[in-house]
């Protein structure tokens, strides 16, 4: 039997260095307007067939490196912000080609559509509007895909916000005041001063003597991050995640009213897509696998879970109840991020925390947990959740009598949003409002909490890699960060889109971070490159 495995393990090898030694490479440099090396730039080549996109930056000698890449036709191009080149077009790239391709940037304009949330925020007039802006509108996407990148006058803005009230309506309704017609009328208005016909903003966010202060710098290391990409089959899927089958397919629960899950094949990028018989924005937040090759989800507009039948390829939608008078609202319930125990019992966070039993299809509500966002289930089938909430806590709810123990982290009112589990046990979460990424110690119950760099750190997406530094995503900077607990040290990743909006990681089997991009309609995977070193090696 052992020399079965071993057989088996060498064939896997076998055909993985087999794979890269069929890819192409793509190599070159990168120079500036002066002619000088430019560091930094995203050097990116997409195969037009599936329409994968591969992004490295340049480093310190403008000097850039694609490897893999399948043979096929791609088009290379480099990117940076304020800066344009020209793009090299039909390139055909034969198995175990090895091409080379140069490019001079020429000085360019940097567009608001090139800014995180964080610098938007600061740049844009103080007005009323602004506020619900920020507060309601963001908290699913930012201004770069949907408002800089298009123009239209009042009215126009005015519809594309009433179609967004009532496509969201129980989100904007559903936590706090209720988004009223004068709401929607002062963010129409106010969009409009920034992105209408008569803009207040310069063409150019670079005009604004506060621009240079918002630069921010990364160091040499950020430059060896590799991406992998995947367009979507249409428009506004918003991809809130991208987790593995056993047949090594990835499903993506769609956002707002796409009201689909996908289902992704690496090797191919096909992407196939199956709808929820919701009428209505459903919201789905998660999409996750079961052992038995079905999916289930959940539906954050309609408080439902759902599964996805493998035999059927139909979706099966299960009720929760909601808050007498508030049907239709999160603040009557909602389903939020899914997982599945070791007796195939479906946990889902939101308002409140329950636990669904499919032998019995049945729902129980963990009362003591009112409000949760992230979850994670321990070796023994607890649920450890995190409070999205006003001086919310972390805490564990035991798998087999349901109790409840919290835990407050230092810091007050840090927002706790994801949460994870280490190989030894302890706790990592994610403090939103603090910009912390905060350590618990189940046994000693000590905390530890390491501060992320930048004015809002904001990390959402969290996990553990194999060498336990944390990777995190920072929601209003729009970077990638990686954690060294045993340092304390952070480097952080530029994207190569605007506005990465991502809410989960998930590491695979390869040490690959998978992610899902909703504003950009992407999903994909990250490492770092060099000796086959991969996120998480």
């Amino acid at each position: 039997m052992k020399s079965a495995s071993k057989s088996a393990c060498f064939l896997i090898a076998f055909l993985f260095v087999a794979a890269f030694a069929q890819a192409a490479t793509v190599t070159g440099s990168v120079k500036g307007p002066d002619g000088s090396p430019f560091r930094g730039a995203f050097v990116q080549a997409q195969n037009m067939g599936t329409r994968v996109l591969v992004s490295v930056l340049t480093d310190k000698g403008g000097r850039y490196r694609i490897d893999n890449l399948p043979a096929g036709k791609y088009q290379v191009q480099v990117k940076a912000v304020g800066f344009r080149g020209d793009p090299r077009a039909d390139v055909s790239l034969a198995a175990e080609q090895n091409a080379s391709y140069d490019f001079a940037l020429q000085q360019g304009i940097v567009r608001w559509s090139d800014l995180s949330q964080y610098q938007g925020e600061v740049l844009f007039p103080e007005a009323k509007g602004k506020d619900l802006l920020v507060g309601k509108c963001f908290a699913c996407h930012g201004f770069q895909s949907r408002m800089a990148s298009a123009r239209r006058d009042e009215e126009g803005w005015r519809d594309r916000v009433h179609y967004m009230a009532e496509s969201m309506h129980f989100f904007l309704g559903g936590v706090g005041a209720p988004f009223d017609d004068q709401n929607a009328a002062d963010v129409a208005t106010y969009i409009n001063s920034l992105f209408g016909e008569e803009s207040v903003l310069p063409k150019s966010p670079a005009e604004m003597p506060k621009y240079k202060e918002l630069v921010r710098s990364f160091n040499d290391d950020a430059m060896k991050i590799v991406y992998v990409e995947y367009e979507l089959p249409g428009p506004s899927r918003m991809p809130w995640s991208a987790f593995p089958d056993k047949n090594g397919n990835y499903w993506m629960p769609y956002y707002g009213n796409a009201n689909k899950i996908g289902r992704l094949d690496p090797k191919t990028g096909e992407v196939q897509e199956y709808p929820v018989p919701n009428q209505g924005t459903a919201a789905i937040h998660s999409a996750v696998p079961a052992p038995d090759g079905s999916v289930w989800l959940t539906e954050q507009g309609s408080n439902k879970i759902g599964r996805w039948d493998p035999v059927t390829r139909a979706i099966t939608e299960y009720q929760d109840a909601y808050i007498p008078g508030k049907e239709g609202t999160l603040a009557g319930g909602s389903k939020h991020t899914l997982r599945i125990d070791a007796q195939g019992r479906i946990w889902a966070t939101g308002g409140p925390l329950t636990v669904f039993d499919p032998k019995t299809q049945k729902f129980t509500q963990i009362k003591e947990v009112p409000s949760a966002y992230g979850l994670v289930l321990d070796k023994d089938g607890n649920c450890w959740f995190a409070e999205f909430v006003p001086n919310g806590k972390i805490g564990r709810v035991d798998a087999k009598t349901l109790q409840v123990t919290k835990w407050q982290p230092p810091t007050p009112d840090a927002r706790p949003r994801r949460i994870q589990i280490d190989s030894d046990g302890t706790i990592w979460f994610n403090e939103f409002q603090a910009g912390k990424i905060g350590h618990f110690d189940p046994k000693t119950e000590a905390f530890q909490e390491y501060a992320l760099p930048g004015p809002e750190a904001t990390p959402y997406a969290l996990e553990i890699a194999t060498n336990h530094t944390l990777w995190y995503s920072s929601e209003h900077l729009d970077v990638i960060g990686n954690l060294d607990p045993k340092s304390g040290h952070v480097t952080e990743y530029p994207f190569p889109q605007a506005e990465n909006t991502m809410r989960e990681f998930y590491l695979d089997a390869q040490g690959r971070m998978w992610f899902g991009s909703p504003a950009n309609n992407k999903v994909g995977y990250f490492y770092l490159a060099g000796s086959m070193q991969r996120a998480g090696d």
